[in-house]
């Protein structure tokens, strides 16, 4: 049967941002995405900042080079593909989305983070998932391949941590110290053992419980296809369960 229906194209733009100014270069992409583009590919990044900051929309942003701070704070639905590295603060506040890093990424990553997800390759720094939070069915995903520095989890009121060591040689730290330090809610996820001195004292590790097991499953499923890992392979290694005593840690303190 004859049919009038067209096919529509997927609209892909190349943007050059070599010796762009980080505000120009995010005015060109809001603007651009409100035209209706599904798909920004943004050639020779250099630390530019901000990048997808505040965009809603379900298109795919290709990252060819280093982003600068703040990459998809506050951004509610497009997917980042980042082939570098990417540096601190990225996911700030984030509200849906995810965002794909294909080498190593800094500090204070997640801060605040409300939903979506966050998939570093490598390792990340100091804070990672400071204040992350949740609501109902809305809850955020920060997974590292790596290593991470001191204060995972600072703060945490909600949210999974998933970290992986992978590539690590004997000498190298899995994580740092402080762990978990004023947790109150959320999980932590660490592949491997945790030295009980490196941990805040308001968290406690336990064994994987069959729920636990699911979830670290389905999110790790989507992180192995986007790096082409053995997710077999990954879970053969014991995980340690990390979450907080108290849900309210300091009510003593600020609360009768």
């Amino acid at each position: 049967m004859a049919t009038n229906a067209k096919r529509r194209t997927k609209t892909k733009i190349v943007i050059d941002a070599k010796g762009v100014y980080y505000k120009d270069l995010n005015e060109q992409i809001h603007r651009i995405l409100a035209n209706g583009a599904e798909e920004i590919t943004l050639a020779n990044v250099n630390g530019q900042r901000y990048i997808a900051d505040g965009v809603k929309s379900k298109a795919r942003i290709i990252i060819e080079g280093v982003p600068g701070n703040d990459l998809a704070a506050f951004m509610d639905g497009p997917t980042l593909i980042v082939k570098s590295n990417a540096q601190d603060g990225a996911c700030n506040t984030m509200n849906d989305g995810k965002v794909v890093v294909w080498g190593d990424a800094g500090d204070v990553l997640g801060y605040g983070m409300r939903g979506g997800k966050l998939f570093i390759k490598g390792n990340v720094g100091y804070r990672v998932g400071i204040h992350m939070k949740e609501y109902k069915k809305q809850v955020p995903v920060i997974i590292a391949g790596g290593a991470a520095r001191d204060f995972l989890g600072e703060y945490m009121a909600g949210g999974i941590v998933i970290l992986l060591g992978l590539g690590l040689k004997n000498n190298d730290e899995l994580v740092g110290d402080f762990v978990g330090t004023g947790m109150h809610g959320g999980v932590l996820y660490i592949r491997g053992d945790v030295d009980e001195r490196t941990l805040g004292k308001e968290v406690a590790s336990f064994e994987l419980d069959d729920k636990d097991k699911r979830v670290l499953r389905k999110h790790l499923k989507e992180y192995c296809n986007e790096f082409g890992l053995d997710l077999k392979e990954i879970m053969k290694k014991t995980f340690t369960k990390l979450i907080p005593y108290s849900h309210r840690p300091y009510g003593k303190i600020y609360a009768y």
